[in-house]
């Protein structure tokens, strides 16, 4: 059961009535048309980060690959 407000039930039954038609059948359509149309819009394209949309915070460090590596002590 849906529980529609009792203007828009009334617009709904007016609609069927001059579709020849009755309220149900005009909203298992409404269904399978939003449905369609659902499965049918394309994925969205992912958002790109570059530029970063919030600057980072903090001092910049510029590292080469060199210094990082007299940096650290690898076995």
């Amino acid at each position: 059961m849906i529980d529609l407000p009792r203007d828009l039930h009334r617009r709904l039954r007016e609609v069927a009535a001059r579709r020849g038609c009755s309220a149900r059948q005009i909203i298992l359509a409404s269904i399978e048309r939003t449905i369609e149309q659902t499965e049918t819009v394309p994925p969205r394209r992912r958002l790109k980060l570059n530029p970063p949309l919030i600057a980072p915070a903090g001092r910049h460090i510029d590292l080469s690959n060199e210094r990082i590596y007299e940096l650290i002590e690898l076995p």
